[in-house]
């Protein structure tokens, strides 16, 4: 094994493991937003569930078929701006909307700092 065959070997390993990361947070988000009750959503106004139900689950859909069709190569050429709006989704789901909503569902914070 020369070093441009390890480099290329590297290079697939990586985009897999960042591949299947993605895909991971994807479902994370999805099944996680399944889990909370949609009066939550609307309590602390992140839209409805629906809205982020189908947001997740197309993030999900995406993210699954660009894991089933790589074939090598940059993860990010996958399915590109469709894989990379799917990881956005997913993101911004599970770091604004998921604590707001967690949140919520225990009846709000009850410690006001006094």
């Amino acid at each position: 094994m020369d070093g441009r065959d390890l480099v290329v070997f590297a290079d697939f390993g990586l985009s897999v493991v960042i591949l299947l990361i993605s895909l991971g947070l994807e479902i994370w988000a999805f099944f996680d937003c399944l889990r909370h009750k949609a009066n939550a959503f609307e309590a602390v106004s992140k839209r409805t569930k629906t809205f982020w139900l189908a947001l997740t689950g197309v993030a999900l859909a995406v993210g699954a078929l660009a894991a089933i069709t790589y074939r090598g190569g940059s993860p990010v050429n996958a399915l590109g701006l469709f894989g990379l709006a799917a990881v956005t989704a997913a993101s911004v789901y599970l770091a604004d909307v998921r604590p707001a909503v967690k949140d919520a569902g225990r009846g709000g914070s009850r410690n006001m700092g006094w």
